[in-house]
Formats: C-alpha cells, structure tokens, sequence
C-alpha cells in the first residue's frame, strides 16, 4: 500500500508532502493557517494507522477510497479536541499501514478520533439527525473519538453527543465494509445534577435486527452482549429519557466491539479443516 500525506493550503496549494510504501510520515514546521487541510491518499483501500497529531490518539482505522481530508480545525470547531493540539509552529503526521494480526484483533470498531461532519472515506463514521445548537462540543462525531470523561460537559476532554432535548434523536455509526460485531458498550454523560440519563436505548443494524435495552443513571460503562452478527452499520435511538428535572441527556461513548467479517470467514474456515465450526450468521 502507498501512503502519501499531504498538507494543502485554502487555494489546494501544497505545502508539505510525504509518500512511503506500507508507512509514511510528514514533519511540518510552520503555523497551521486557516483553511489548511490534511490529506491521506492511499493506493488501495484498507486499514492504517493514522497519528495527524501528536496531541490526538492514534487510531486504526479503515480508509475506503483514495483520499482522506481534514480541515484543521479553528473556532468553535477546536472545542473537540486537545487546546495542545494543532498548535505550535512543529507537527508530526504519520500513517503506517495495519499488521494482518492486528486488524484480525477483536477491538472497538467504532473508534476514530479523526471523523468529522465532511468525512466520507475514512471508517468508522458517526452522524446523527441532530446536535445540540450545532456545536462541535456536542457533535456526533464526539460519542467514537475515545474520550470518555463524562462528570462535565462542553469542552474537551468532556465533549459528546447532545441531542437538543429531541426525543426522536438517533445516532448513526457506520463502518464501510462488513463488520461482526457481539458487544456494545455506551457510556452515559454523567455531570450530575445538570444532566439527565436514558432509562432505555434501542439499536437497529443494518441487516435490519433491532434490540432494546435498560439503562441506569451511571457515568460508567454499560455493555450489552449480542448475538454475533456481520454488519454495516449501527444505528442507536428510541432514547427514553428518565423522569427527572433536567432537560439534558447525552451520550459521552459508544463503542461497538468485534471482528473484522473477513477474519471472522478465515477463522471459521480454519477451524473448519480441523473441525466442524459454527455457522456464522449473515
């Protein structure tokens, strides 16, 4: 796989650019302006490692298509990330293409701290029907990033998904290509007494299942075991809100736990020279 990251300036410009074979890295050492963009292109669509900046956890993540941007973020649209990051006149970006065993790993799928509202390529991606006022502090692509401190709210690292007081709010996280997913785990916003906290939660998957499920008044993880299944996407709603004074429910983390579909067919095919293995539902 080629890797090429770029950095591109509000006219497409580019100022720096960095190409390897399997894994590439790009140090660039002035200021971020606005309108800078990053860009990943790949050779071929798969799993990489993306570090953008090092004030941001790496991710492995799946890239369909050629080409990934990110608009570095200026204004309100900071607010989700590190006040460290993209700062400073010296950024390292990375990307380095996935080991087979580690993409063949069981993991949170829905993990990828680089997502935002113009991503189109690169997996998983949130997106929801609404956010609160349209702030980045309470943007959908904040319940997959991996922050899960939950006793405040608005401003990293306590950013989340807020729903603007909509009971048919529904968060939607899609993952590219087929995965299988056995686990989710979600992690109510927990700043007590301002917020209030979902007594119950559906999701429906893209094979068309849905299921429901109780919810306490917990900041901690709550996770829920499902049947195994290959899907494409999640899609989490039917929030009941609890009976309680305040208006504010929010979701702080969903993380969807299982295997890539393709690792899971070779497992079951390695099994299956040596012995007969279980059928894997589709």
């Amino acid at each position: 796989m080629e890797l090429t990251l770029k950095i591109v300036d509000a006219d497409g410009f580019v100022l720096a650019s960095s190409t390897g074979q399997d894994e590439a890295f790009l140090v660039y050492r002035l200021s971020y302006s606005g309108g800078d963009c990053l860009i990943v292109e790949t050779s071929e669509p798969g799993h990489v490692f993306l570090a953008l900046d090092s004030a941001v956890h790496p991710a492995l993540v799946y890239i369909r298509e050629g080409a990934y941007s990110l608009a570095v973020p200026f204004g309100d649209k900071r607010k989700s990330y590190s006040p460290n990051a993209f700062k400073g006149d010296i950024h390292r970006l990375s990307a380095r293409r996935a080991r087979p065993d580690e993409v063949a790993q069981r993991r949170n799928l829905a993990l990828n701290p680089w997502d935002d509202h113009a991503n189109r390529t690169l997996f998983p991606h949130a997106h929801a029907n609404v956010e609160t006022r349209c702030e980045a502090a309470f943007a959908a692509r904040n319940a997959i990033d991996g922050e899960k401190a939950n006793d405040n709210h608005g401003f990293w690292p306590y950013t989340s998904w807020g729903i603007n007081r909509d009971p048919q709010a529904a968060l939607t996280v899609e993952f590219g290509r087929p995965i299988r997913i056995d686990e989710i785990v979600l992690y109510l916003r927990a700043d007590f007494p301002h917020d209030s906290w979902w007594e119950k939660a559906s999701v429906t998957f893209s094979n068309g299942r849905s299921f429901s499920f109780p919810l306490l008044k917990s900041g901690a993880a709550q996770s829920f075991a499902i049947e195994p299944c290959i899907i494409e996407w999640v899609q989490l709603h039917g929030l009941v809100k609890a009976e309680d004074s305040s208006p504010f429910p929010a979701l702080t983390q969903i993380e969807i736990w299982g295997t890539e579909a393709a690792a899971a067919v070779a497992v079951a095919v390695e099994d299956e020279a040596g012995h007969a293995s279980l059928p894997l539902p589709l």
